[in-house]
C-alpha cells in the first residue's frame, strides 16, 4: 500500500509536529551526521602523505578508502540486526564513541597495517552511525515531517561532505595524521546521545530477532525500487561526478586540482539544497514519485555532461546529479520505513546502507572500466538514456497501483 503523508502522529510526538529542530534527538542526529564525512572526504587530501609516510604504493594507500567502505557493505546487516534486538540510541552512542577512539588513536600510529585495521574499525562504527541516525528519525517521526527531517539529515551530510575536504586539506598541512584528531569530537556526542535522547521505545523489551527472519520480511516486490535506487544513485554520483568529471575537467579545460575540487563540491551543495526541498515536495507527491523525479534529474545531468559545450553548462549538469541524490535518498528511507514493520526497520535500513556503500564502491570501477572500452561521452549518454527508461518504467508499470 502506498505511504500516506497525512498519517496521524502519535500523541507522544504531537509537539514534534511544530518544531522538530529543537528536540535533542534531532540535534544529536544532525551533529552525528555532520561528523560522518570525517571518514573519507575529510582524510582524502592526506592520501599522498599517507603513501609517503608508510612508503607504500598508491594501490596500498588507497586501502585507506576501500577498507572503510568494504566493512560497511559487509557488516551493515549485522548492525541493523543489533538495532532491532537492542535499540537505536545505544547503537548510535557506541558507534560514535568507537568512531572517535579509533580515529583519535590513529594520530599515534606509524605502522601501515595497524593503520588499516583502525580504518576497518572506523568504517564499522560509521556504518552503525549511518544506520542508527536514519532509524532514529523514522522511529520518531511520521509522514511529511519524517521526510523533512530525513531531508535535512541528508542535507547536513552533503554540506559536510562539501566542506570537510577543504578543512582537511588545510589541517593536513600540519601533519599527515593531524586530521584524525578531529574524530575525537564524536566521543562527547556519543555521551550526549545516550543521556539526552528520549526514546521510550528504546527501553522496551525487544524481540529476539534473527537476520534470517528479518530478511524474510524484506522479500517483497515493494523493496525493489528503494534498494535498486539506493545503489544506482550512488553508482552515478561516484562514477560520473566524483570520478569522470575530474578527469574531464582536467583534460577538456586544463583546470587545476583546487578548481576541480570546487566544481565537484557544487554537486554536494546541490544535493543539500534538494534534500531540504524534498521535505516540501513530499507534501505534494509520494516517495515513489519523488524517486522517479530523482531519475529525471539524473537523466538531465548525464545527458547534459555529454552535450555541454561550455564549463558553466558542465557545472550545471553535474549539479543535477547532485540534486538527484538529494531527492532520492530521503525518499528511499521514508519509503522503506512505510513498507517495513517497525520490528524489522533497523535491518531494512541497514541493507539500504549496504547498497549505498556498494554503489559508492562500484561507481568508480564501473565508469572507469567501461569508459576504457567506449570512452566517457558515450557512457554518459547511454547511462542518461537508461535513467529515462527507468522513469518511463516507474510511470507506466505502477500507474493506477498503490505501490
Amino acid at each position: 500500500m502506498e505511504e500516506h503523508h497525512e498519517a496521524t502522529v502519535p500523541e507522544s510526538t504531537t509537539k514534534r509536529k511544530t518544531s522538530p529542530w529543537k528536540l535533542p534527538v534531532v540535534q544529536i542526529v544532525l551533529a552525528s551526521t555532520f561528523l560522518a564525512p570525517l571518514g573519507v572526504p575529510f582524510i582524502s587530501p592526506s592520501l599522498p602523505l599517507i603513501q609517503q609516510i608508510f612508503s607504500v604504493t598508491e594501490q596500498l594507500a588507497s586501502l585507506a578508502i576501500s577498507a572503510y567502505f568494504i566493512v560497511g557493505i559487509a557488516f551493515s546487516p549485522f548492525i541493523g540486526s543489533i538495532i532491532d534486538r537492542v535499540d537505536e540510541r545505544r547503537v548510535l552512542a557506541v558507534s560514535l564513541v568507537l568512531f572517535g577512539i579509533a580515529g583519535g588513536v590513529t594520530v599515534f600510529v606509524f605502522d601501515f597495517w595497524l593503520f588499516i585495521v583502525l580504518r576497518l574499525i572506523q568504517g564499522t562504527a560509521a556504518a552503525g552511525l549511518f544506520i542508527a541516525t536514519v532509524t532514529l528519525i523514522t522511529a520518531n517521526f511520521e509522514g511529511v515531517q519524517q521526510n523533512r527531517v530525513l531531508g535535512m539529515n541528508n542535507a547536513i551530510l552533503s554540506l559536510s561532505a562539501a566542506i570537510l575536504p577543504v578543512v582537511g586539506g588545510a589541517i593536513v598541512a600540519i601533519s599527515w595524521n593531524a586530521p584524525f584528531a578531529a574524530y575525537l569530537l564524536a566521543i562527547p556526542i556519543g555521551y550526549l546521545a545516550m543521556k539526552k535522547i528520549e526514546c521510550p521505545k528504546c527501553d522496551a523489551t525487544r524481540g529476539g530477532l534473527s537476520i534470517r527472519s528479518a530478511l524474510n520480511s524484506l522479500r517483497t516486490k515493494k523493496m525493489v525500487v528503494p534498494y535498486s535506487t539506493a545503489v544506482f544513485s550512488e553508482i552515478i554520483l561516484f562514477g560520473a561526478v566524483f570520478t569522470t568529471l575530474p578527469f574531464f575537467l582536467s583534460t577538456q579545460y586544463a583546470l587545476d586540482s583546487l578548481t576541480i575540487g570546487f566544481v565537484v563540491s557544487i554537486g554536494s551543495i546541490a544535493s543539500a539544497l534538494a534534500s531540504v526541498a524534498s521535505g516540501k515536495v513530499a507534501e505534494y507527491i509520494t516517495n515513489r514519485q519523488m524517486i522517479a523525479l530523482a531519475f529525471v534529474f539524473n537523466a538531465i545531468g548525464l545527458v547534459g555532461l555529454w552535450a555541454a559545450p561550455t564549463l558553466i553548462l558542465t557545472i550545471l549538469a553535474a549539479s543535477q546529479i547532485g540534486a538527484a541524490v538529494g531527492f532520492s535518498l530521503p525518499a528511499v528511507d521514508a519509503r522503506i520505513s512505510a513498507i517495513i514493520e517497525e520490528k524489522h526497520r533497523g535491518e531494512a535500513l541497514s541493507i539500504r546502507n549496504s547498497f549505498t556503500f556498494l554503489g559508492r564502491t562500484l561507481g568508480p570501477l564501473l565508469f572507469t572500466g567501461i569508459a576504457a572500452s567506449i570512452g566517457y561521452p558515450p557512457l554518459l549518454l547511454w547511462t542518461g538514456i537508461l535513467c529515462i527508461i527507468v522513469v518511463i518504467f516507474l510511470s507506466v508499470a505502477y500507474r493506477g497501483k498503490d505501490d
